[in-house]
């Protein structure tokens, strides 16, 4: 209805016919009886249609308002509006259509009525239900509002019980705290614990070969006192006395046991602790790895150079005062596993941190610098350097990023891919002695290794970076003894 309606007043019909009357009017007396006639019959038409709007708007209202709306005003005014225009229209109505149509209304008020007593009956109904329903809802406001006391009261326990688990794992936390604490004291008495049995061994060791040259000197002391053959017979075993032991080859199977056992202990615990540092400062776990894989490479590299040379101004130093059944090659040896400590190890870790600023495997944050995993590195050139007093010495594996993976010599990372057969890059290296391989090192396989070490090696530059001043001159003040400047009185 509301868009007939709409559409009626947009089209200003009554404008339109208001419009047209108002032009007649002025050219009644102008134009001609056809004319005059034709323009009634256009406002007529005109007039129609406007009524047939009319009459749809009111059909569509009174459909809107039901059964019941609207039926006064059809009867005290449309009705007798109609009754007045067809009594005009025609005022000869016959007796017998007047009692019909007093009789329709008569028929159509009772209808009303009844249809209006079932709509009062029908709205009592309504009004019931309503009210029944209105009841239910005010009952289901009081189960909503207890169960929202019974939510706040739960939420208050909960508060409660949360504080008081947030103090039970405050207490925990503290107990876990001083239990690792304790397992830090206990790690430190077994390490101290360690340090006495290696004493302990070292002592032995010492002892044995005490006793072993207290023999030889009580054998000597024997032949020293026998008869005249005597000296031929010494002359003849002097080739013997070559032959017998120092305090390295008395100690060579617990010391190779014992070396071994640090380098996988350097694996297991040292390389962890380095790595976790290192992930502080960089988030790609296959660069840590690269890194602490060249730091152990350089260390053993550094540390049988400085091995070298070490063992080189030992023999210098011997040379002049050596005596004895042993060769002078024997005695440096043996005089490098006795002095172990004299070792520069500070000089090494140096050299391998300079050797590490300049590879062009590995790339690292200006912010920080190689010194982080320093204490990897100088353990790991203590390793290597008493690795180099056995016979024959233990070395690392050679390795290289692209390489056919070897089952001898490596195991694969968790993440490798197990079907390919290249290396990508190496986590740990392995330990030979000759060709044979005494500890299996750690590598991860990918497919495609060789085009991605291609471009790694195209796209990492070169970096250089020196030590600082202040730490160089902390690291030459803190330095040990120096073979140097040994003495015979330090021999």
């Amino acid at each position: 209805m509301a868009d007939t309606l709409r559409r009626l007043a947009n089209t200003s019909s009554f404008s339109v016919l208001q419009d047209k009357l108002e032009s007649w009017h002025k050219d009644y007396h102008v134009i001609s009886c056809d004319q005059n006639l034709n323009r009634c019959c256009e406002l007529i038409e005109l007039t129609a249609k406007i009524q047939g709007q009319l009459f749809a708007i009111l059909n569509l209202t009174a459909a809107e308002g039901g059964h019941y709306a609207g039926v006064d005003t059809l009867k005290t005014r449309l009705l007798p509006w109609l009754g007045t225009c067809f009594s005009m229209a025609r005022p000869s109505v016959t007796d017998d259509t007047s009692l019909q149509l007093i009789q329709d209304s008569v028929e159509k008020d009772r209808r009303i009525r009844e249809l209006s007593a079932s709509h009062d009956s029908e709205v009592q109904k309504l009004d019931t239900q309503l009210c029944s329903t209105r009841l239910q809802l005010d009952h289901v406001r009081a189960e909503l509002a207890d169960a929202h006391k019974e939510l706040d009261d739960t939420k208050s326990k909960s508060a409660t019980t949360l504080l008081a688990t947030e103090d039970e794992i405050l207490q925990l936390k503290a107990d876990l705290r001083s239990a690792h604490d304790q397992v830090e004291i206990y790690k430190r008495k077994l390490g101290a614990l360690d340090d006495y049995e290696r004493q302990i061994r070292l002592l032995r060791d010492e002892v044995s070969y005490v006793s072993t040259e207290k023999a030889m000197l009580q054998e000597r002391l024997v032949r020293s006192r026998s008869p005249s053959p005597l000296p031929r017979l010494s002359r003849s075993s002097s080739p013997m006395r070559s032959e017998s032991p120092t305090r390295a080859q008395l100690t060579h199977s617990s010391r190779h046991a014992r070396l071994v056992s640090r380098f996988s202990d350097l694996y297991a615990v040292e390389r962890l602790e380095a790595q976790t540092l290192l992930r502080r400062y960089i988030t790609d776990l296959e660069m840590v790895q690269k890194i602490i894989f060249i730091a152990v490479v350089e260390s053993f590299k550094t540390a049988k150079l400085a091995y070298r040379q070490f063992k080189l101004r030992v023999r210098k130093t011997l040379s002049p005062s050596h005596f004895g059944p042993e060769s002078l090659e024997d005695a440096a040896v043996d005089y490098i596993v006795r002095n172990l400590d004299l070792y520069d190890v500070q000089s090494s870790v140096n050299d391998v941190i300079n050797a590490m600023n300049v590879n062009p495997r590995i790339s690292f944050p200006p912010e920080v610098d190689f010194v982080l995993i320093s204490a990897l590195i100088r353990d790991t050139c203590r390793v290597a350097f008493a690795m180099q007093t056995l016979a024959p010495p233990l070395d690392l594996a050679f390795a290289s990023d692209g390489e056919l993976y070897n089952e001898k010599k490596y195991r694969r990372s968790y993440d490798s891919e197990f079907t390919a057969p290249l290396v990508m890059h190496h986590v740990w290296p392995a330990l030979m002695e000759g060709d044979a391989v005494i500890v299996k090192g750690e590598a991860v396989t990918r497919r495609g290794a060789l085009w991605s070490r291609s471009r790694s090696q195209g796209a990492s530059p070169v970096r250089s970076r020196s030590l600082s001043p202040s730490r160089s001159l902390a690291f030459k003040s803190k330095r040990s003894l120096s073979p140097e400047r040994l003495t015979t009185s330090h021999l």
